[in-house]
């Protein structure tokens, strides 16, 4: 039989996640976000959970012609828009819309020969400090946009560094309102933590939302607020099973390093799952786990291809049981992705990303 480990993509939760998105900005509309595979959830398997967006945001060329190889005919956004002029060629074949943050790409949009004028959004660049033009530059930079026959309509565009956190966006705000004050032009402001903790203020949610993380069923915010608080529901969940069970004295260690030694008698199971799945070897003992759908612990390191979990709070467990590591786990039980991840010291979006290759994904509703 094949080794018991697999992922499954619930369709049902991408598209409640992107109900919860509209929720809380209802006069926007909302790109759904698939760069990086859409979060490591896979394109072509994500896409019928999220097709109710009113659009896709993404990075590259290549992952922009799967969305139409999969009839999308709608918008499409490459959010770091071309990285070299012929790009704009299949902007122009494939109809999608692309941000503009420096001049060389405005550069190239005045040579590119086009039968068709390309939508733009021209990005701030308002605290982030990454990409986008200086609010200082940004009204020299739509000038000149608006005067190339090449580009038809612009948008307006920021990126919120702190939307998750005490500082807020207000700093961020003042500078984008104070330098497209009377610039015509739909905005686009808010990406899952602006949307979910601030949309509800005056012109934050604007006209398009961008739902990233949030898509996936994983909180923006973690752990100040957890997917239970925003009504998110997890679209991935790695399972695998236990293959082994071992009774412990007091004394005896388990795994790589002895670092974990019982402290009392213990029965721990181990798992069908290691870091050459995409689980993270940094997570530490006491990371939660669900084994039948009840919590509990990993104990000790994890290793390429086995963790060991602490099997107290289910005595009845053995070989073939059930391991959640992350998602929705048997009889409604979740683990939000978000707790692993810090147990790991790192964040949801990492895990998502880091599902290796070897395991077998599923979609289900």
């Amino acid at each position: 039989m094949p080794r018991p480990i697999e992922a499954l993509i619930h369709t049902d939760a991408l598209a409640h996640n992107l109900r919860r998105a509209r929720a809380a900005a209802p006069d926007a509309r909302v790109w759904a976000v698939v760069k990086a595979d859409a979060y490591g959830h896979g394109i072509e398997r994500a896409f019928e959970g999220l097709r109710s967006a009113d659009g896709f945001a993404l990075l590259d060329l290549a992952e922009a012609e799967r969305i139409r190889a999969l009839g999308w005919r709608g918008p499409v956004l490459l959010l770091e828009g071309a990285f070299e002029a012929r790009d704009l060629e299949l902007c122009s074949r494939l109809n999608l819309w692309h941000v503009v943050h420096r001049e060389a790409q405005i550069d190239w949009l005045s040579r590119h020969k086009t039968e068709t004028p390309h939508r733009v959004f021209l990005k701030m660049n308002s605290g982030m400090n990454r990409l986008g033009f200086t609010p200082g530059t940004y009204r020299s930079a739509w000038s000149r946009l608006n005067a190339l026959p090449q580009v038809g309509e612009i948008s307006l565009m920021t990126h919120f560094s702190d939307a998750d956190g005490a500082r807020g966006i207000a700093h961020q705000v003042a500078a984008f309102e104070a330098a497209t004050r009377d610039l015509p032009g739909e905005r686009s402001l808010s990406n899952s933590a602006a949307t979910l903790r601030h949309a509800a203020a005056e012109n934050i949610g604007a006209d398009w939302v961008r739902a990233g993380i949030m898509s996936y069923g994983s909180a923006p915010d973690f752990p100040e607020h957890d997917i239970a608080h925003w009504q998110l529901q997890p679209a991935m969940t790695l399972r695998a099973q236990l293959i082994g069970v071992q009774s412990l004295q007091r004394g005896d260690s388990v795994g790589y390093g002895s670092s974990f030694v019982a402290e009392a008698p213990l029965r721990i199971g181990v798992v069908a799952c290691g870091y050459a799945d995409g689980y993270p070897r940094l997570c530490a003992t006491g990371t939660s786990v669900l084994v039948d759908g009840v919590r509990t612990r990993t104990v000790g390191r994890v290793s390429m291809d086995m963790l060991t979990v602490d099997l107290s709070p289910v005595p009845d467990a053995g070989p073939g049981s059930e391991v959640t590591l992350w998602g929705q786990g048997p009889r409604g039980s979740v683990l939000a992705i978000d707790e692993v991840a810090a147990g790991a010291g790192t964040i949801g979006y990492e895990l998502m990303c880091a599902l290796a290759p070897r395991v077998t994904v599923r979609v289900v509703g």
